[in-house]
């Protein structure tokens, strides 16, 4: 490369949304450097890129593409039998920098990783390693467990044991009694948490992670006692398999956490609610009065995921229907969400902006809510928030700009009137607004000056003024303005003639 400014240039070009296939192949020569590599991994591509990255001779090229997370996951299925295993295993790990939504990889996709025999020709990492990194990807949906239980293969029988918890009662039976001694082996170790006097046996060897025995699994008296005597009481209050006996004790514990826990659980009777709904202390109230009897633990745990978790919470954010425990084919349905964007609880309302299959009528609704954690949510999971809505929370809650910015439906313009705004990070989206007349090149804070370089209102002699500028190169490099066949000349000016 010259002494002009060709790193940052090609890093430009690579992420200019109007540059156009020819132009994004020739940045996964190597020559391009990093470019490309940044390209293929951190934004979506047209469909001929694509296919050049998959059948790229290059390792490091398709190893970025396995990090996708702006690629439909299907195009990536070539990826999941590459010759190299470290093309497998970024596939399997996810996207980089662990996002709040992970989309899931398709079936087809998942039962190839799962069923490969080895961990690829260049012996860098094991089969058992890449499927290390797929179950703690996010990428498997629990619906995929439930759909190869009764798999003709074994091997998939047995990874539906996985998520013991999210079969149906009729799925874990046949595994139990299935014909294939390893599989029937697997459903048995994973069933000891239906077992009060297994789980009692093995409570020892857990040593100081003991809790999770006393929020997942059955409890024998003993284990009930021991848990009140070493204050192990939150987690039992949480835990559905909790005796109706233990319920009433948590339900006047001192502390307010374990009684509005017990609050809001589906198998609480009438009388204890009604007691816990007079209890001295709001959150408790809350919690019981979210919604009246009957209730379902698929419910609960899709009050439990939202509630109170405050209006900065980036919890990763899971499937739209929240499987529960002992109710896993059955999620919350569509007409309770609809009764919770309704309901005078602002709690409930938050929950039903959290569910992306919310109707646009209550969408719009809700858009207008008087609870702002209510419109945060909306804002960061619905598909049809309002524009004007994304804007603000974007704007007020600097903690969910990052997942916001990623978002599809984000707008880029209509942010004019805050190019003068106090907080940097808002005028940078504002310089770049084509709407704006006149971008503030001169601004004093070097993210806006780069942002103002990337709108397109900027004339030809203005932009290539930019380009020469090793501060600004990039951004005008990345300006949907710039004419492909001046993109061209500037890769030929960058990249040697192979």
């Amino acid at each position: 490369m010259s002494d002009s400014p060709c790193e940052p240039w090609l890093r430009g070009i690579a992420f200019n949304p109007a540059a156009p296939s020819d132009v994004l192949v020739r940045l996964l020569d190597r020559t391009a450097g990093e470019a490309g590599l940044l390209m293929c991994e951190g934004r979506d591509l047209p469909d001929a890129v694509v296919d050049a990255a998959l059948h790229h001779p290059a390792v490091v090229v398709r190893r970025a593409l396995a990090r996708n997370q702006y690629v439909d996951p299907a195009r990536l299925a070539r990826l999941a039998t590459d010759p190299s295993g470290l093309v497998r295993a970024w596939l399997a790990s996810g996207p980089r920098g662990f996002p709040r939504r992970v989309r899931p990889l398709p079936d087809d996709i998942l039962v190839t990783l799962l069923m490969a025999q080895d961990g690829g020709e260049d012996n860098k990492v094991t089969a058992k390693e890449i499927i290390a990194e797929l179950d703690s990807s996010r990428q498997i949906p629990l619906s995929f467990f439930r759909s190869i239980a009764g798999h003709e293969h074994p091997e998939l029988r047995r990874t539906a044991t996985w998520r013991w918890e999210s079969l149906t009662p009729a799925q874990r039976a046949a595994l139990l009694d299935d014909p294939d001694p390893t599989v029937r082996e697997a459903a048995q170790d994973r069933n000891w948490r239906q077992d009060p006097e297994r789980v009692e046996a093995m409570l020892p060897s857990f040593g100081s992670r003991n809790e999770f025995a006393f929020d997942t699994c059955a409890l024998s008296p003993a284990l009930v006692e021991q848990g009140f005597a070493d204050g192990t009481v939150l987690p039992m209050a949480r835990n559905p398999h909790t005796p109706a006996y233990a319920l009433a004790r948590l339900a006047r514990h001192p502390g307010a956490a374990v009684r509005a826990s017990v609050a809001a659980r589906p198998d609480v009777g009438p009388d204890l609610v009604a007691e816990l709904r007079e209890d001295p202390h709001e959150g408790v109230r809350m919690y019981a009065r979210l919604h009246p009897f009957p209730r379902t633990w698929a419910e609960y745990r899709a009050i439990d995921q939202i509630v109170g978790h405050g209006p900065d919470c980036t919890c990763p954010m899971g499937e739209p229907f929240i499987p529960s425990r002992t109710e896993p084919a059955v999620g919350p349905s569509p007409d309770w969400f609809a009764a919770c964007a309704v309901s005078e609880e602002p709690g409930l309302r938050q929950v039903a902006a959290s569910w992306p299959g919310l109707p646009a009528g209550l969408v719009e609704t809700l858009a207008q809510d008087d609870d702002e954690e209510v419109r945060i949510r909306l804002a960061c999971h619905h598909p049809l928030a309002p524009p004007h809505l994304l804007l603000d929370v974007f704007v007020t809650r600097p903690a969910h700009r990052p997942h916001l910015l990623a978002l599809p439906a984000f707008p880029r313009t209509g942010w004019a009137h805050l190019v003068d705004h106090s907080d940097p990070e808002v005028r940078a989206l504002a310089a770049a607004d084509p709407a704006l007349p006149d971008p503030p090149l001169e601004d004093p804070d070097a993210s806006v000056r780069r942002a103002a370089a990337t709108n397109p209102s900027l004339s030809p002699e203005v932009l290539e003024t930019l380009l020469a500028d090793p501060r600004t190169a990039e951004s005008a490099a990345s300006n949907p303005s710039l004419p492909v066949p001046r993109m061209h000349a500037l890769l030929d000016h960058c990249l040697p003639v192979s």
